[in-house]
């Protein structure tokens, strides 16, 4: 999934984003409000971590513009203002939710699982295909009772499959969802993740559930399999 993080702080932006990162997320990076608009504008973030405190344009107006253009992405505002009425202006200007600093880091990959359930196209708890089971709270997948580890890149990119399971997703799609700005996309490298990931899921068992749809991409479809 891929995060928008906009926070002015450079120390608390790198350690936030080394450790979305760990955790399989992609994460672009801005650092006032101004660019953190321009950057939700023109890509599609699957969630924007916001501050309030933002040089330029502050969290509060650019979570306000965002919604004024329809903009339905999940916004998590970041401040150290703690007070009722701090948590409910945030709130009331259009963000999902509200994060007090400091905070731990556990509890934000917390809200940010949730805050992804929200969406029409998640699902709570572990997901499902056949014997597949994939448990995005603890990073673990196993096949038929069959443990499987994954980096977490291709994690990542599994887990996007399974959201958009029998639809086909197209490389541009994956590219914009696991990969942020940063990194210079070679022209095979979803090619050869996803070889990486069907090496892992399909090719030990009878009955593969990835396909390759010829000069379109790629889908997860369920089998009959138990």
């Amino acid at each position: 999934m891929r995060i928008l993080l906009v926070e002015d702080n450079h120390r608390l932006s790198n350690s936030l984003k080394m450790n979305l990162e760990h955790e399989g997320y992609s994460v672009d990076t801005a650092y006032d409000g101004q660019e953190g608009q321009d950057f939700a504008e023109l890509t599609p973030y699957d969630l924007i971590i916001l501050d309030i405190l933002l040089p330029i344009k502050d969290g509060l107006e650019v979570c306000r513009n965002l919604r004024h253009r329809r903009m339905q992405t999940p916004i998590l505002l970041l401040t150290a203002r703690d007070s009722v009425d701090d948590r409910v202006q945030g709130l009331d200007c259009g963000a999902d939710d509200y994060l007090v600093k400091p905070f731990a880091m556990q509890e934000l990959l917390a809200r940010l699982r949730a805050l992804l359930r929200r969406q029409q196209s998640y699902q709570p708890g572990r997901l499902e295909m056949g014997s597949l089971i994939v448990d995005p709270t603890t990073h673990s997948v196993e096949r038929a009772g069959k443990p499987i580890e994954l980096t977490p890149k291709e994690f990542a990119l599994l887990e996007y499959l399974l959201y958009h399971r029998n639809q086909v997703v197209t490389r541009e799609m994956i590219e914009q969802h696991i990969w942020n700005y940063d990194f210079e996309c070679e022209s095979n490298v979803i090619d050869v993740y996803i070889r990486r990931l069907r090496r892992k899921i399909d090719d030990p068992f009878a009955i593969k559930l990835l396909t390759t749809v010829r000069g379109i991409g790629y889908r997860l479809t369920p089998s009959p399999e138990g």
